[in-house]
């Protein structure tokens, strides 16, 4: 791996003179730019100071923020001075460099006096446990200089200059208001509770949250029976731990999602951030990616239409592992040539003889570990161990599959039998057990 250099740059410019905002052409109204979609979260193709990076778009961030830096040879980042960044997790505050004038492009859209937040801690990576490299995040400044059509069907967004976007009228869809504060964005909605009980919310739209419905435990929310203790996910400052449940449904607008999938955070992974805005939680990828959705956050208006993926069953963790990429291995694989020899005489067509030659053909593939599993889960009780290193799931070798597509092999359904052929200690075995279903084990 080649080593990370930074080029840490003042440049000679008065900073009034440098425009503070994503510009289009002046031929352009709007640009289109394709995404992937992995593990319910939007990775864009993004350009800072002419290095070509991949940036999750997150509206529940303000500023952009770098990290994972060692795939690059060098990066220029402007105007440097130290900061310390409170995050979710619970860690203790980062520390990081803030950076000034970057020039930032996202196809035709440019922004040539961009503030940046630099995250040297190589800890701070993302990309193992997404499978592709992931430099950093984005949100809020897209969304402020822009009016944002997200198309989760299609992979698709497109950045509107606020003038010349036009709201077409469609029964399918709903325009619903879209709370701007403190540079977050905010929607309001009902979630129906065990006895029907119907309560009140104010959400954070947070397209960089891969779960799907995260709630804040209060005097009218209630955790329900029906749940387990699990690892939420990973901010900033650290992993998120809470419980996983499901909730009777939520409703935005009038749009209603039957049996959502439901985290309740601990709230301690919260003590570093100052104002939650007065929200009761937040909406994430799992729910967005099931609405076609346009932000105008100067309009504040939100227009939402089902898609394709309204009706997709929820997915939950039922192995109860966490995995990701830990670097490269080399495998063998034996692979075998045939050749063909014809053996000719005049009373016949001919005679043909195969020949098979084998040999041995060495690849360099990323290797699959357990990151972490869940105390309870059907892997933890059949003896699987955070480190194992996963070669095959039911007779398939990983390598030959994205780290998404294997999270889907490992929790394919309730009541699968998964069998995993695993490397320990130098030492290959097979641990089997079978999906469950975790919240029929709480009365």
């Amino acid at each position: 791996m080649r080593a990370l250099i930074l080029f840490f740059a003042v440049l000679m410019l008065p900073f009034s003179g440098v425009a503070q905002q994503y510009e289009l052409p002046k031929h352009k109204n709007y640009e289109k730019v394709k995404f992937q979609l992995i593990n319910n979260l939007i990775i864009i193709p993004l350009e800072v100071n002419g290095s070509k990076l991949s940036f999750i778009l997150d509206s529940g961030v303000s500023k952009p923020i770098l990290f994972n830096l060692a795939e690059q040879d060098s990066i220029q980042i402007n105007k440097v001075s130290e900061i310390t960044i409170n995050g979710l997790g619970s860690g203790e505050p980062i520390k990081a460099l803030s950076s000034k004038e970057n020039r930032f492009r996202l196809g035709a859209a440019q922004n040539n006096a961009q503030r940046l937040y630099v995250v040297l801690d190589r800890d701070k990576n993302f990309s193992p446990n997404l499978g592709i490299p992931i430099h950093g995040i984005i949100g809020y400044d897209i969304f402020r200089d822009f009016i944002v059509d997200i198309n989760y069907s299609k992979k698709v967004l497109r950045l509107y200059r606020p003038g010349s976007y036009e709201h077409k009228p469609d029964k399918k869809k709903e325009v619903i208001p879209l709370h701007v504060i403190n540079k977050k964005a905010y929607v309001d909605g009902f979630v129906f509770l065990e006895n029907k009980k119907k309560v009140p919310l104010k959400l954070l739209v947070d397209s960089g949250s891969s779960d799907a419905l995260w709630l804040f435990e209060s005097d009218s929310i209630a955790v329900p029976n029906k749940h387990y203790d699990d690892f939420l996910g990973s901010g900033l400052n650290g992993s998120v731990f809470g419980k996983r449940s499901m909730v009777k449904g939520i409703q935005i607008g009038n749009f209603f999602l039957k049996d959502a999938k439901t985290s309740f955070p601990d709230m301690v992974h919260f003590d570093q951030i100052m104002n939650l805005g007065g929200r009761n939680g937040s909406l994430g990828g799992e729910v967005l990616k099931r609405f076609n959705m346009v932000f105008d956050y100067r309009g504040g208006t939100i227009t939402l239409k089902k898609n394709s993926n309204f009706n997709k069953a929820y997915q939950y963790n039922m192995s109860g592992i966490e995995i990701q990429h830990d670097g490269l291995r080399y495998i063998s694989e034996r692979i075998t040539n045939r050749k063909r020899q014809e053996e000719e005489d005049s009373e016949s067509f001919g005679n043909v003889q195969l020949l098979f030659e084998t040999q041995t053909r060495l690849s360099l593939v990323p290797e699959i570990i357990v990151s972490g599993i869940r105390a309870g889960s059907p892997a933890k009780d059949a003896g699987l161990q955070e480190g194992d290193v996963i070669l095959a799931v039911n007779g398939k070798k990983v390598h030959s599959y994205k780290l998404q597509e294997i999270m889907f092999m490992l929790n394919e359904r309730e009541g699968k039998r998964v069998r995993l052929l695993i490397e320990r200690a130098n030492s290959d075995m097979t641990i089997t057990y079978e999906l469950k279903n975790m919240f029929k084990e709480k009365p």
